[in-house]
């Protein structure tokens, strides 16, 4: 899924991390200039101090230096009631240093006056545990204003979404095969009203094709039925000519049967092209309906050497389009039957269950997971691809599962389980 995520939850991301970056851009901002006019006013510091202790030494050459929590003052050479600096503080040169003496860090100045070299030591860890409780308070404003622009996006998204939300109902309750009734009208000429009128241009488009297909399949539908009735009826008045001859008696109740499948064939396959709901559901006698579908493909079979064995260990009720299921029923028997050279075609079923099994040709296993497939024609096959199509469209109707397991040269086995609510046993 490419955007797995609501409109409104990253329009919220998105504020919400803007907010974020900007405030902590400002909170490094503030850090180190806080940090800097700190450091300038320590320095600022240290040289009053050093100015005010070099003055008081030219007056009074035994003027101590200052020794304080804060600042510590050295001179070098010192005196006997002076303290000496520590050495890797003697050793500096003359300006500013930070230095580090034992766990306490502290700004250095040094400086050269009359031959003498003189130390003030500032103590920075005033300052340190102010800017650590700094950082406390910055990392705090930083999370508050996150929380804050990602709160405030998604006050504002619900708001700023609501024409694409006001927009996708009205999608939503545009029938298909209506035209929308100006979609576009009730939204401006920004991106919202442009994709309104996209809408309304594909729903158009939608209706105007539905209306076409309708047509189309009432008119196929009333020019295919006329001329299958005269056959059909052609044919009827044939057959009761007792003078007829056996065998053109036979060619006639083909020409009948196939007229009146054509019939239930053309019927369903309109049915097919509905919505799901207007699929009619009756109870059909799932063990008839097998025996007459075997007698009427048995001659298939011809003369060659196969049993038909019937399995009728249940005789359930199938809720389903009776014209649908004889073409399901239809397709899978007439398939053993004409690619069975030798052997039997067992047929077994039980309360949820049908398995129709064949010692035929087999299918080759690259083709096996093709069969479904709309126009594919197997090596052998003799129909136009689109008998096994078709029954896998009306089971995925009907919510039935179809397995087809095969080995080439060693026979097909076709099981087609049926969903426990659309069953009746008798």
């Amino acid at each position: 899924m490419r955007f797995s995520r609501s409109l409104r939850f990253r329009v919220a991301v998105a504020f919400a991390t803007v907010g974020g970056v900007i405030s902590l851009v400002m909170a490094i901002g503030l850090y180190l200039g806080v940090r800097d006019a700190g450091e300038r006013l320590i320095d600022e510091t240290l040289n009053a101090e050093m100015q005010d202790y070099l003055s008081r030494r030219s007056r009074n050459p035994h003027s101590l230096p200052p020794s304080t929590v804060t600042l510590l003052g050295y001179v070098l050479p010192a005196s006997e009631n002076e303290p000496a600096p520590p050495d890797n503080v003697a050793s500096l040169s003359p300006g500013w240093h930070s230095m580090k003496l034992g766990e306490i860090r502290y700004r250095i100045a040094v400086a050269v006056r009359g031959g003498n070299r003189y130390f003030l030591l500032y103590n920075e860890t005033l300052l340190q545990e102010k800017q650590s409780s700094l950082i406390l308070y910055l990392a705090a404003f930083v999370l508050i204003m996150t929380l804050l622009s990602g709160g405030l996006a998604l006050w504002l998204a619900e708001r700023v979404i609501e024409p694409v939300k006001e927009l996708a109902r009205r999608v939503r309750d545009v029938q298909p095969e209506s035209h929308p009734e100006h979609l576009s009208e009730d939204f401006s000429g920004d991106e919202v009203g442009e994709l309104a009128h996209s809408f309304e241009q594909a729903l158009d488009r939608l209706a105007d094709f539905i209306d076409r297909e309708r047509a189309f399949t009432a008119d196929v539908s009333h020019e295919l039925r006329t001329p299958l009735a005269v056959i059909r009826g052609a044919a009827e008045v044939m057959l009761t000519d007792p003078s007829l001859p056996d065998s053109s008696r036979l060619r006639l109740e083909r020409i009948e049967r196939a007229a009146a499948d054509m019939a239930d064939l053309s019927t369903a396959l309109l049915a097919m092209a509905r919505e799901k709901e207007c699929t009619q559901r009756d109870l059909v006698d799932l063990a008839q309906l097998l025996h007459s579908s075997v007698e009427e493909h048995r001659h298939l079979l011809g003369d060659r050497p196969v049993k038909v064995i019937m399995e009728i260990q249940s005789s359930p009720m199938l809720q389903a389009d009776p014209r649908l299921l004889a073409i399901v029923v239809a397709n899978l028997i007439r398939n053993s039957f004409t690619y069975t050279e030798r052997g039997h075609v067992r047929i077994r079923l039980d309360d949820s269950t049908l398995v129709i099994e064949d010692t035929g040709l087999g299918i080759p296993h690259e083709a096996l997971q093709k069969v479904f497939q709309r126009l594919y024609k197997g090596p052998q096959s003799k129909g136009a691809g689109i008998g096994l199509s078709l029954v896998k469209k009306i089971c995925d109707r009907y919510g039935w599962k179809i397995e087809l397991t095969s080995e080439h040269g060693q026979g097909t086995q076709t099981t087609l389980r049926f969903l426990d609510g659309n069953m009746t046993k008798l």
